[in-house]
């Protein structure tokens, strides 16, 4: 080797691991990705956050991260790929008790049923209505447009328990049809009934009754305005919407609600209630008024 070339060599080396002691002294900060839906964040390898439980971010003492470093909140944890909710939205800002509008409606659609659109989750909700799955669902559960030759007027609700269907009577020997949960053996009933009421996202009080049937409902319930009972919510067993179904002026204790529990849309498994898929549940709010005649078939 000549001499030429070994003075060369020195100093490439030299070179080389002064560029490695300066790279370990200021390391170069590592570009991390909290979700694809989020923007990359810049943030120190010694620094590191850790998401906890609560959706904070907490460096390595155990402190909270630096704003700087802090990536989003993560989004809510993806459900099973069997369920028959999809992805929930955003979750909106939790509205004061009260505030919820007991007459809110949706606008009314009356063209062709598209069932992607009319499952879709709702953004517009004071709670997330997830959407729902209905290419998973049996067809005939799924909102949508029948002949109807029965006798009952336009406007009425009539519900048959057996086939699990509940029809909106419409002009023309039309009636738009939804899929129910009904009652399980000894729970069911059947009758004329008027809708005395409607409330969107209601409190929910469980008669003392079942609370006697199933005890774990007493650590559910709290002290509301109008008793023990549960608030409206995403957790609500009546889901987004209920009808309150009367007779002779009196509460039949009987109401058509949505539910959290849409794999029981098409069975007998209710203490009586007709359930529907919340969607279904906020349609069919919006097209019925307070008064309108409710038939529940033998």
């Amino acid at each position: 080797m000549t001499d030429k070339n070994r003075r060369f060599l020195v100093a490439g080396t030299a070179a080389g691991l002064a560029s490695t002691l300066l790279a370990g002294a200021f390391p170069r900060p590592a570009l991390a990705w909290t979700d694809q839906d989020f923007a990359p964040v810049r943030r120190r390898r010694s620094r590191d956050p850790v998401q906890a439980d609560d959706g904070a971010f907490y460096d390595t003492r155990g402190q909270a991260a630096d704003p700087y470093y802090r990536s989003e909140p993560a989004p809510a944890p993806a459900l099973e790929e069997d369920s028959f909710w999809g992805s929930s939205p955003r979750r909106a800002e939790q509205p004061q008790p009260g505030t919820v509008d007991p007459n809110a409606t949706v606008v009314v659609d009356d063209g062709p049923i598209d069932l992607a659109r009319a499952y879709a989750a709702l953004e517009t909700e004071p709670f997330p209505v997830a959407a729902f799955r209905w290419r998973r669902a049996n067809p005939s559960f799924l909102r949508q447009e029948v002949a109807y030759s029965g006798r009952h007027a336009p406007g009425t609700i009539v519900v048959d328990p057996r086939a699990h269907h509940l029809y909106l009577v419409q002009e023309g020997g039309r009636a738009r049809r939804y899929g129910v949960g009904v009652g399980r053996q000894g729970f069911a009933w059947n009758g004329a009934a008027t809708i005395n009421s409607k409330q969107a996202w209601p409190d929910w009080y469980p008669p003392k009754e079942m609370i006697a049937r199933q005890p774990a409902l007493a650590r559910s319930v709290s002290k509301l305005q109008s008793g023990l009972g549960v608030p409206g919510g995403p957790r609500n067993p009546l889901g987004a919407r209920a009808l309150y179904l009367w007779q002779n002026n009196k509460d039949t204790l009987y109401r058509i609600h949505g539910t959290t529990e849409p794999e029981s849309i098409g069975r007998s498994v209710s203490s009586g209630c007709i359930r529907m898929i919340n969607q279904d549940a906020i349609d069919l709010y919006a097209r019925v008024p307070v008064g309108a005649q409710v038939v529940v078939l033998g």
